[in-house]
């Protein structure tokens, strides 16, 4: 379903850069979540445990700190934003797109970042027991630092930490 909505968000950019060329005076701006059918949060609060956040967008975000545990932020962007020290145990990951982000110190056991895309993010003293990062894509010398403390089995996908990271031996 990721997929499927990232090609639609780009014929959608295709569609409208060809309508300024043969429509000038049709087109209207269009701002990125407005294309993929989000909106950016707004209201961001110290304890925001088992929120529905899908698809929802974090640009420059201040976390730090935040309650997240428990929220479903499946498919959601997550770029340069600060989650120093965010609880996000049992959060649900998958597909996040997280550029560039800082997650040091945050509490990510049970987490699942199955296919998310966290290039130039930082995890430095992160807890990750039981987290599943099953096909994310982590900056080698994160996934490195990561599989030096990993450990457990995320509660929910069964799959070990260490091997959804793919760590060696």
């Amino acid at each position: 379903m990721g997929a499927l909505r990232r090609t639609a968000s780009l014929l959608a950019v295709i569609l409208l850069g060809l309508s300024t060329i043969f429509w000038p005076e049709s087109a209207e701006a269009i701002t990125a979540p407005e294309l993929r059918g989000q909106f950016a949060v707004q209201e961001i609060s110290s304890d925001m445990h088992g929120l529905d956040l899908k698809e929802k967008e974090f640009l420059k975000a201040d976390l730090r700190e935040v309650n997240l545990s428990g929220t479903d932020l499946r498919g959601a962007v997550i770029n340069t934003s600060q989650l120093q020290g965010a609880d996000l145990r049992d959060a649900n990951l998958s597909d996040v797109v997280g550029f560039a982000s800082h997650f040091e110190g945050a509490d990510l056991r049970g987490a699942n970042f199955t296919n998310a895309m966290m290039m130039q993010s930082r995890f430095t003293d992160a807890q990750i027991d039981g987290a599943d990062f099953t096909n994310a894509v982590i900056d080698l010398p994160q996934q490195r630092a990561l599989c030096a403390r990993a450990d457990g089995s995320n509660p929910i996908s069964g799959v070990s930490t260490r091997e959804s990271l793919g760590c060696r031996p």
